[in-house]
């Protein structure tokens, strides 16, 4: 396939892709505290289940109906309350920045205000249509969230394995719909590790990414592509993404790629991933021109307060990513917590947007990039993934 870029490649060396003058070095962890109430996660957007969800609920939990019943009702609940979130022309940000024809698509309208919603009611829908009863995964906040509210809504008992040193304020939310929360000594990793056991020990639904679940969370995620063209009726020049283990983008990638190779679209966007400074396996691998991702050291891994959503030291579907960034002649780069605090406090105060600073990590790829080297006289999209309140 051939894609016609608006840019010369940019599958160059660390030093190429650099400012002018170095990154300012990564904050300490003392700068921001990891206590709960400094941590940046989503607002539940859902303080009560509309009345037309709460109508879809009582089928699609009530045991006494057909499954295919039950199933149908799920699917039309999230048909009316997932996805097709706004997407909104930043003309603030363009006469800041002088770039014309930005837009943002703002994931903070799903149900528990991220994206991770688009995948959590996917997996409750596939768990309730297999016959499951429970669905367990790992999480760091906002992808519990998501699947507990799921959960709830598909009538599915929900356990969700955390961390044990890790503190949040969607915890209670989790509760809130009846979630049960289990600690795991470890980071992350190891609390994947302990979920995926239990699922298979116990016979549970296991909504952990990667694996068996990668088709079905890259196709959730393709939704935003599709809902991308339907507002613009092509592809944009670029769509720039936050990313952490690479679904995201790898499956907006691919929701693109369908349609292009359908004939919906002229061009395939430039894929652009944004992360926290030097505490990412994709941002790493692209910018050191590595053929995969590799995992980073552990033990260098500093997690604070704004890029919590965004750490990582393994990749789950870092490959995927880093190949549809190559393939779509894509760039990456990495930010600061304090460009991420700087990007949200210029969305809110530019654009009248509430958003989480790690959501922002796309958009600094974007105009970082333009504020180098002026990107042509196009339309680019930046995901937003996260609400703040």
């Amino acid at each position: 396939m051939s894609y016609q870029g608006l840019f010369a490649s940019r599958r160059g060396t660390e030093d190429e892709l650099q400012p002018d003058t170095p990154h300012p070095p990564q904050e300490s962890v003392d700068d921001h505290p990891s206590s709960s109430s400094e941590f940046e996660h989503a607002e539940a957007a859902w303080t009560s289940v509309p009345a037309e969800a709460a109508a879809l609920q009582r089928i699609a939990t009530d045991k006494e109906y057909p499954l295919l019943e039950r199933v149908e009702a799920f699917e039309d609940l999230i048909d009316a309350e997932v996805g097709d979130t706004d997407l909104t022309r930043a003309r603030n940000i363009e006469r800041e920045t002088n770039l014309r024809q930005l837009f943002v698509k703002f994931e903070g309208g799903n149900p528990s205000g991220t994206q991770k919603d688009r995948i959590a009611f996917a997996q409750a829908k596939d768990a309730l249509r297999r016959g499951f009863e429970c669905m367990t995964l790992a999480t760091c906040g906002n992808y519990g969230a998501a699947a507990a509210l799921a959960a709830s809504l598909a009538g599915i008992r929900c356990i969700i394995f955390i961390p044990e040193e890790y503190h949040a304020r969607r915890l209670p939310e989790m509760s809130r719909y009846d979630a049960e929360v289990v600690r795991v000594a470890g980071g992350y990793e190891a609390a994947v590790e302990a979920s995926s056991e239990a699922a298979d020990r116990n016979e549970w639904y296991d909504a952990n990414p990667g694996g068996d679940n990668t088709a079905l969370q890259l196709r959730a995620y393709g939704e935003i592509a599709r809902e991308i063209y339907d507002d613009m009726r092509d592809a944009p020049a670029a769509v720039a993404v936050p990313v952490s283990n690479g679904t995201l983008l790898a499956g907006i990638f691919r929701g693109f790629l369908s349609l292009y190779r359908r004939g919906k679209t002229s061009r395939m966007p430039h894929m652009v991933a944004g992360s926290t400074y030097k505490q990412n396996p994709i941002i790493a691998a692209f910018l050191k021109g590595a053929e995969n991702c590799a995992d980073l050291d552990p033990a260098q891994i500093r997690e604070t307060g704004i890029n919590e959503p965004l750490v990582n030291w393994h990749a789950i579907d870092g490959d995927l990513a880093l190949g549809a960034i190559r393939h779509s002649n894509g760039w990456a780069d990495y930010a600061t917590d304090r460009a991420l605090s700087r990007y949200s406090r210029l969305l809110r105060d530019t654009q009248g947007l509430s958003v989480l600073p790690a959501s922002t990590a796309g958009l600094h790829a974007l105009l970082s990039w333009h504020a180098k080297q002026p990107l042509a006289g196009d339309r680019y999209v930046a995901i937003l993934t996260g609400r703040r309140l």
